[in-house]
């Protein structure tokens, strides 16, 4: 089995010093700062893109060479398929429960009841329409082809995932057909990673500058009383959301034997920088080292986090089935059980259609919207002055699902190395009494 070096222990650095007690301190100073100066706030929005863009930078290299690794690793095509299928099926029932789970949440709180939405604005009509005419241009057949890219270097440079990804499946396959005669390349691209973790850790001490910038910005551009009359939707959606980490997946790190609440707190720094920057694959390639330490084998996280981040997106299908109900309620539109099952059933096609699209979530829902044919499009413009505030919790969701994925197929392929685990476990929380992960 593949497993990573446990580091060596070393002396825990003061909490105050710590990457995570820097990012919560520029994370309530930014707050403050953009509630305070909002005019300010609402200008520190590029120090917050630049660290999101020093991180995209990385992502696509960083996925093809571990991917190519992972795979050449491996050292048998059957597993990989098997792995890549095991993923891609916990992808959708996860992501169907989680449609679910927000339809559930719709019918209990009626976040849309008792609104009158008014007429949209011409800039308001301009952002549905930029959307919806986005999901006409991404169907499911067009999101298959996309996968094939017409030039490798193309992919690279627009940094498309899903692309980057078939290119170095069939890179790594081909190193791995080559045996003794792809050592080389395999060693190369080792030293060549190492190299590129060496940059995120550099880039990643950007990261309380970019939280401070990012939390002014929002409070500073849309402020806490953007969230006015829609405040029920957005605690809707977060209680939704708690209820997916806590008990759905919860549940799923009990079955597989891994305690969910430790397996957060190991991930802290990644979710609050995640929050801050309101960008999921701001940690991508930090989160890929982390659950290599954590004992993971570097073929599944290859595999399996970088897909799901196009495949298994947990909390915008949360967003998604609530956001519907919400728009049907608002406008007085009475969905029955049958149709809202209609309407899980057609989410869980359209939801797969837009990946790796910039304003996923927007996209989704126009394309979801426009398939039923019963529901106003224009309801959209409804979502637009929380849409900041949602996308951070749609986001969180998407990045702690499928970390958790991650974990779960290594488990269930025998490639997590439990004892490794615990190790990490004993080092990251300095306590040696840690026995179980």
């Amino acid at each position: 089995m593949e497993t990573t070096a446990t580091p060596t222990a070393r002396k825990p650095s003061k909490w105050y010093f710590s990457l995570t007690t820097q990012v919560l301190v520029a994370m309530l100073l930014g707050a403050l700062a953009g509630w305070m100066f909002p005019q300010l706030g609402a200008t520190l929005r590029p120090f917050a893109e630049l660290f999101i863009k020093m991180v995209k930078m990385v992502i696509g290299p960083l996925v093809f060479l571990m991917v190519v690794a992972g795979i050449s690793g491996m050292g048998d095509l059957k597993k990989v398929g098997r792995v890549g299928m095991k993923a891609v099926v916990y992808f959708e029932v996860v992501t169907t429960v989680a449609l679910v789970v927000g339809l559930v949440a719709g019918n209990l709180f009626h976040p849309g009841s008792g609104m009158s939405p008014p007429a949209p604005s011409e800039s308001q009509r301009a952002v549905v329409e930029k959307f919806s005419g986005a999901a006409k241009e991404h169907s499911v057949v067009d999101f298959l082809l996309n996968i094939v890219p017409d030039n490798v270097f193309g992919a690279f440079v627009h940094g498309d995932v899903l692309q980057i990804m078939f290119f170095a499946v069939l890179f790594g396959a081909a190193v791995l057909s080559m045996g003794e005669k792809g050592r080389k390349i395999e060693e190369t691209i080792d030293r060549l990673s190492a190299a590129l973790f060496g940059v995120i850790a550099i880039v990643i001490r950007y990261a309380p500058i970019a939280a401070f910038s990012a939390m002014a910005f929002t409070v500073g551009a849309f402020g806490l009383s953007s969230l006015g009359s829609l405040a029920l939707l957005v605690l809707s959606t977060y209680a939704a959301m708690a209820f997916f980490i806590f008990v759905v997946l919860g549940l799923v790190a009990r079955f597989y034997g891994f305690s969910l609440l430790r397996f957060l707190a190991y991930i802290k720094e990644e979710i609050l920088i995640m929050l801050s920057t309101s960008n999921s694959e701001s940690v991508l390639p930090r989160l890929m080292e982390k659950m290599q330490k954590l004992g993971c084998s570097k073929s599944v996280v290859a595999l399996v986090l970088p897909t799901g981040y196009t495949l298994n997106q947990d909390g915008t299908s949360i967003y998604l089935s609530l956001s519907t109900l919400f728009i049907a309620q608002a406008y007085g539109i009475d969905l029955s059980v049958t149709q809202q099952v209609g309407l899980v059933a057609i989410m869980m096609i359209t939801s797969k259609g837009v990946g790796g699209v910039s304003g996923a979530g927007f996209v989704i829902l126009a394309s979801t919207l426009a398939a039923i044919g019963t529901l106003p499009v224009e309801g959209l413009a409804l979502l637009l002055g929380v849409e900041r505030f949602m996308s951070m919790g749609r986001g969180l969701i998407n990045m702690i699902g499928n970390a958790v994925a991650t974990v779960v197929v290594a488990k269930s392929e025998g490639e997590l190395d439990e004892s490794g685990a615990i190790e990490e476990y004993r080092r990251h929380f300095a306590d040696p009494a840690i026995s179980t992960i």
